[in-house]
């Protein structure tokens, strides 16, 4: 892995997280007036499991990103690994734009059922990074299975507060 890409990945990577929490706010009081399902994690678990899936993410998208060290090799199927490494590039910052678009439709907008819609549109970009990156590097395809992992337990979970608040007026500042 080249430390440039590590640097970029890093930089994009906490772009996108800088993004999200700008519109996060778990101390307000419509978010605390919201009704959670009981299996929600503490408060203390988010941004811990973000955090280390983030720094994750940045990892696995540079190796995957500088595994294409044999520019010419074909990868199976007969793709060539130029295109794969363009297509590559584009699923990452879709997939971080995603990331940082569900605080601000869930936190600002206040919109749970929006969020939770975009959030299984996120989990499955995610599902579809981790296919990519193992196709450019196995382990690193691996390593980030935990992300999309958490990607489907949060719409899971968004889903489940936009359920429990419909009706109750949860858009109200």
């Amino acid at each position: 892995m080249k430390l440039k890409t590590l640097v970029l990945t890093t930089v994009a990577t906490a772009a996108s997280a800088a993004a999200g929490g700008v519109a996060t706010d778990p101390g307000s009081s419509w978010y605390l007036r919201l009704r959670k399902p009981g299996w929600q994690p503490p408060a203390i678990a988010f941004p811990v499991v973000w955090t280390a899936l983030y720094a994750d993410l940045a990892v696995t998208s540079a190796v995957a990103l500088d595994s294409a060290g044999a520019a010419a090799a074909p990868l199976a199927g007969g793709s060539d690994r130029q295109q794969e490494i363009r297509a590559y590039r584009g699923a990452l910052a879709a997939n971080l734009i995603l990331n940082a678009a569900w605080s601000w439709l869930f936190w600002r907008s206040r919109r749970p059922w929006l969020a939770a819609a975009e959030c299984a549109v996120l989990a499955a970009s995610s599902a579809d990074l981790v296919r990519r990156t193992y196709r450019l590097n196995r382990t690193a395809g691996s390593s980030l299975a935990p992300y999309a992992a958490w990607c489907g337990f949060a719409t899971v979970l968004s889903t489940a507060i936009a359920r429990l608040n419909s009706g109750t007026g949860v858009r109200r500042k």
